[in-house]
């Protein structure tokens, strides 16, 4: 199995992998492997396995999106959101390593799950690129692309089984346990983590069968857990609006029944905000009554760092007109919009993420929760919704264009981006003790980190952020413990868990 590519041979690199050669391209410090197969799919069916390749996998170009429509919202704010060419056989992944990886290296696996409401978005995006993590880190990253929209996250009747695209992220962590030592990552240090609905993703593959031991950590950003509940009639009212589709219909027309099935989805509360996603009680999830019992099973084994930012809904609220025109009120108006965000962010994100890590604790698990607080400035949203993602992208690009006050990073410079969450290496060089890392500066952080013992409520900012500033200058939280860092949640944890200038 080959592509063709017209990549200079001197600028290759060939990987002997249990499921055939892999030809990746080297970029710098990095080798990037792209739009590896993981899993093949018939529409509508179960992933399989990818059969060994015959011929050297020619994986110098990005894999194809899932086909999709546009983010109106994600497009106006942030700029390279183009996933490039669509193809229902999007069952591929990426990996990154560092060009001087050696071979008794075992390098800990970080897994990337993009988010996009289930309905946009690819792994191989150009603003999820990974190479500084990589290189800042030296980890490998393994970024996935799945299925998406009515291709992956609808049931319709006895056409289309629920959680397809869930399925398709199990296949591919199958395929990193059995591949990913050939680039020099360490199958048992695996890390799973997600943004928005990449995020729930990674909450549910806690829970999902066919998943277990697959991963040690997991990082759950921004995850909308405040709204997986109570989804069915939706679910179903959606499924009676699509129908059974045409067995020859085009991707194209199966993409576009996407409006006509969130169109049903209205009336049905908050949670029509996503209305794609994973449903409860179809194969791997087990049904909404056992989800909890589900996730305290499954706590001993997984460390879990999760967490938002303290202003998720603002993206959101500049694109509803309704919320726009209570916002351009005089004098009241901007308060009552920063009183809707913070509700709405505390309902569907902040809130919820407290009880999820509050019951990992209590399920015997390690859990670490943080609150990105950081307001770029010159930006409306504030701290809204993926101002964390330029924490650990190689291209450092929050906005849409480099000054705009429009875009989320407002007319904050790459700089201050990478000052507020750069991924700087916070585990002890090999040999020092874990006490001897250095201490960050103290001083406030755009990123906090709660108390465990005041989870039952909000502490007030200031104390907080003193609290915050005690424990990651020595003191224990309860996260993983000393010097087991390397696991692959390193950056992520220093992006929402270590003050930073900003």
């Amino acid at each position: 199995m080959t592509e063709q590519t017209s990549v200079a041979r001197d600028e290759l690199r060939r990987v002997e992998t249990p499921t055939g050669p892999v030809v990746g391209v080297v970029r710098g410090e990095v080798v990037r492997a792209l739009g590896v197969p993981y899993a093949r799919a018939e529409r509508f069916a179960p992933p399989r396995p990818v059969p060994p390749f015959t011929e050297p996998f020619q994986a110098t170009r990005p894999g194809p999106a899932s086909p999709q429509l546009t983010s109106k919202v994600v497009s106006a704010a942030v700029d390279g959101v183009s996933v490039g060419r669509h193809d229902e056989d999007c069952q591929r992944l990426s990996v990154t390593f560092p060009a001087d990886v050696t071979e008794d290296e075992r390098l800990p696996v970080m897994v990337w799950i993009h988010g996009g409401s289930y309905v946009t978005g690819a792994g191989d995006m150009e603003i999820f690129d990974p190479t500084r993590l990589v290189t800042e880190q030296r980890v490998i990253v393994v970024a996935i692309t799945y299925r998406l929209g009515v291709l992956g996250y609808l049931r319709l009747g006895d056409t289309a089984p629920a959680n397809l695209g869930l399925l398709d992220q199990i296949q591919a962590l199958r395929w990193v346990r059995a591949n990913i030592a050939a680039f020099g990552g360490d199958p048992e240090l695996v890390t799973l983590f997600g943004q928005s609905a990449g995020g729930d993703a990674v909450a549910h593959l806690m829970i999902s069968q066919g998943a277990e031991g697959l991963f040690r950590r997991a990082v759950v950003q921004s995850a909308p857990l405040g709204i997986i509940t109570g989804r069915s009639r939706m679910s179903e009212a959606m499924g009676r609006a699509v129908g059974v589709p045409d067995p020859e219909a085009s991707a194209a027309d199966l993409v576009a029944l996407e409006e006509r099935a969130s169109a049903a989805a209205k009336g049905h509360g908050l949670a029509s905000a996503m209305p794609f996603g994973t449903q409860y009680g179809h194969a791997p999830l087990p049904a909404e009554t056992l989800r909890l019992r589900a996730w305290e099973a499954a706590a001993p084994g997984i460390d879990l760092l999760i967490g938002a930012t303290s202003e998720e809904t603002g993206l959101f609220a500049e694109f509803l007109p309704p919320i726009q025109r209570l916002a351009a009120l005089p004098l009241a108006g901007p308060v009552l919009r920063r009183i809707l965000v913070w509700a709405t962010t505390y309902r569907i994100y902040t809130g919820p993420t407290k009880r999820f890590a509050r019951h990992h604790r209590r399920s015997g698990g390690r859990a670490t929760r943080y609150t990105v607080t950081w307001r770029p400035e010159g930006s409306p949203y504030g701290a809204a919704h993926i101002v964390d993602l330029p924490c650990c992208s190689a291209t450092g690009r929050p906005g849409r264009t480099p000054g705009s006050s429009a875009a989320p990073a407002g007319r904050s410079s790459t700089g201050a981006a990478e000052r507020c969450g750069g991924c700087g290496r916070t585990s002890p060089a090999p040999g020092r003790s874990p006490r001897a890392a250095p201490k960050p500066p103290r001083r406030a952080s755009p990123c906090t980190v709660p108390d465990p013992r005041h989870e039952d409520g909000p502490e007030p900012r200031t104390v907080a952020r003193a609290r915050a500033r005690r424990r990651v200058s020595g003191t224990r939280t309860a996260g993983p413990e000393p010097g087991s860092v390397r696991s692959g949640t390193t950056g992520s944890r220093r992006s929402g868990a270590r003050g930073r200038r900003g």
